[in-house]
């Protein structure tokens, strides 16, 4: 990660599917997502697609991305968790089983050293 210009902690804004962008409130589903970043994140600019995976069998919704591909350029690896604060990525009560519905189609993509 070194590599790309990013260190543990380091963050940016992404919008968290890349297919209801600016939607309110939106719908995650369990399994693979891909989302964007709106701004810059150590070499990676605005509009690199992550790829990972959302888990929303808990109260709050898990993302964590794998992969960034940056517009013309070629995937590469990344280690990074998707946090917002005052409890923001609580799944809404209607949330039906396997299903997230969140507030906010944005949140805050920050670089970890592993996933816990």
């Amino acid at each position: 990660m070194r590599i790309l210009r990013m260190y543990v902690g380091d963050s940016a804004d992404v919008e968290l599917d890349a297919n209801q962008i600016d939607a309110n409130p939106i719908t995650l589903y369990d399994g693979p997502v891909e989302s964007f970043l709106d701004g810059s994140l150590g070499t990676l600019d605005p509009g690199t697609r992550l790829y990972g995976r959302v888990w929303t069998s808990g109260p709050q919704v898990v993302v964590r991305y794998y992969e960034a591909r940056p517009p013309r350029a070629d995937t590469v690896p990344i280690c990074a968790v998707v946090r917002l604060g005052a409890n923001q990525l609580e799944k809404r009560p209607e949330s039906k089983p396997g299903t997230a519905i969140l507030e906010f189609s944005n949140a805050s993509v920050f670089v970890v050293d592993s996933f816990r």
